[in-house]
């Protein structure tokens, strides 16, 4: 047991490497959630949310800091696996001696280092620059439902991964998968009284149970802990969105587990990549 967790802290070690020699993926992760939040509170300013009863920064900072997660977890996995998958790389490590579960939880264990990484550093620029106010009682709730979150993602990213057909393929799919939805999850866009259609849309998602989940506990208007099923009026509760995060990221799990393939998939644009590696 000691052996296979100093060699899954190894992966996540190589992982983190690989990640920080790619500055556009950084830029992405970590910087572009960053200059949404420097641009909504520059253009709204940093007043209260009459709806929310929160300030600008107060709601954007977590808010933003669940998509960066999404990002490090969710687009980042589809991508970098798919490509890896594309290059021979998954090929060759299921051919050495580390036992290829160990490989994937690397990875995943990564992507949720990133996402932590990631939103430690938006919360603590809206703490530092904009007063965001981090509340003592609900602190264990909003650890637990970041880091269930972040693995639902890194889930679901390894899903599409196993069903995207290409590399090329996988930013385009991802991102076109991820950012609609950021709209309708109160990412972006702060509507009390949304229609009818679009609440349900965001409801089936997980983006926004995530969002919920970890927004409210930086809301101080709201009572409690978290730790209950359902919330009544002004109250924090996170049972139900962690629930329906779990069970996204269980199907996820499934599914990339029945379709994922170490084998490079055919066409033209996988055997283009692996000639440009190996400059044939």
């Amino acid at each position: 047991m000691g052996r296979d967790f100093r060699l899954i802290l190894q992966q996540i070690k190589y992982q983190n490497r690989i990640f920080w020699r790619t500055p556009v993926g950084a830029f992405f992760t970590l910087v572009f959630p960053l200059m949404f939040l420097l641009l909504f509170t520059a253009i709204f300013g940093n007043d209260e949310i009459e709806e929310l009863g929160v300030t600008t920064a107060q709601f954007y900072a977590p808010a933003l800091a669940v998509f960066g997660a999404a990002s490090a977890t969710y687009t980042n996995l589809t991508i970098t696996t798919a490509i890896a998958r594309d290059l021979g790389i998954l090929k060759k490590v299921r051919g050495t001696p580390l036992p290829p579960w160990i490989y994937i939880v690397g990875r995943v264990g990564s992507a949720v280092w990133l996402a932590l990484l990631s939103g430690v550093l938006m919360m603590s620029v809206g703490v530092i620059f904009f007063g965001v106010e981090i509340i003592g009682r609900t602190f264990l709730a909003a650890l637990i439902s970041f880091l269930l979150g972040a693995g639902a993602f890194a889930a679901l990213g390894l899903m599409l991964a196993a069903l995207v057909s290409s590399g090329d393929a996988a930013p385009a799919v991802a991102n076109a998968t991820l950012l609609p939805i950021a709209f309708i999850s109160d990412v972006f866009i702060v509507n009390a009284n949304p229609p009818a259609w679009i609440e349900f849309a965001g409801n089936l998602f997980p983006l926004k149970h995530f969002v919920a989940a970890f927004g409210d506990a930086f809301n101080p208007g709201l009572t409690g802990s978290g730790f209950s099923w359902s919330a009544g009026a002004g109250e924090y509760a996170i049972g139900a969105h962690l629930a329906v995060m779990a069970a996204w990221g269980v199907g996820g799990a499934i599914l990339a587990l029945r379709f994922f393939t170490w084998e490079p998939r055919g066409g033209e644009n996988s055997r283009r990549r692996r000639s440009r590696v190996s400059g044939n």
